[in-house]
């Protein structure tokens, strides 16, 4: 059984600085885009991070300051970046946590709004725990019986999870052909920011930390507005400040 797609899939993976979504910058993003009709489409881009690179992340990645040195900044790729994921579903490994909430707050401190409300978002690894409970060079070796070279290569991570997704497909029937029915099997995670700092219960949204923590976000920002500046100069992502924003707005609408 192979993998059906109605649109476009763009598999994500990042290399950074580190792995604080709020402080930590992109040097190395590729994007492993298939087509409808399978045939693929794979941009690259080492990225200066305007920041040092410490140690501890190059020895993962093998990027160095000196490499990104004459490299483009975000701000100057974001938009080849934006028009290359248009009209796509998005995927990767571990991507719902990591690359794709990375890669939506380099966006945001642009001023750059890239939405992902109406795309499907396939975590592989979510599909490889729930199954076999392994790592991505793992999973690559156990569905496509091949070692993994060149892991922590951006782009040689993201073709190996397009990879290791359709073997999947092929080995589990019961998840389907479609990125419809891989989310549906995986659950789809009712986001509301990505840092997780609210969930959804019911439909409406709740503090997930903190002294309001289960607490309706818009009651809280109802009976406590200095509660919302305090976010807002806080450490917290740029896309956690956004949606705060957004169920402000929405609550003085109501008013």
């Amino acid at each position: 059984m192979k993998l059906q797609l109605t649109r476009p899939i763009a598999f994500i993976d990042l290399e950074t600085t580190g792995i604080n979504i709020s402080t930590d910058r992109i040097v190395e993003v590729a994007i492993v885009k298939i087509m409808t009709d399978g045939s693929k489409l794979v941009k690259r881009k080492l990225i200066n991070p305007e920041m040092p690179i410490p140690p501890s992340s190059t020895a993962i990645h093998g990027i160095s300051d000196e490499m990104v040195k004459e490299a483009p900044t975000f701000r100057q790729v974001a938009n080849e970046l934006k028009q290359f994921i248009e009209n796509c579903d998005l995927g990767g490994y571990n991507s719902n946590r990591f690359d794709i909430p990375m890669l939506l707050e380099e966006f945001l401190r642009i001023g750059m709004d890239v939405s992902v409300d109406g795309r499907k978002l396939v975590d592989v690894q979510k599909v490889f725990h729930m199954m076999e409970q392994r790592t991505l060079s793992a999973a690559y070796k156990f569905y496509c019986n091949k070692t993994l070279e060149g892991a922590h290569s951006a782009e040689t991570d993201a073709t190996a999870t397009w990879e290791v997704l359709e073997a999947q497909v092929e080995r589990y029937p019961q998840i389907g052909n479609t990125v419809e029915s891989i989310v549906k099997f995986t659950g789809e995670d009712d986001i509301v920011d990505f840092a997780r700092r609210f969930v959804k219960e019911n439909g409406v949204e709740i503090f997930n930390f903190g002294k309001h923590k289960g607490k309706p976000v818009a009651q809280v920002l109802k009976e406590e507005p200095q509660y919302y500046d305090w976010m807002m100069k806080g450490d917290f992502s740029m896309n956690t400040k956004q949606k705060l924003t957004e169920i402000l707005n929405r609550t003085l609408l109501k008013k």
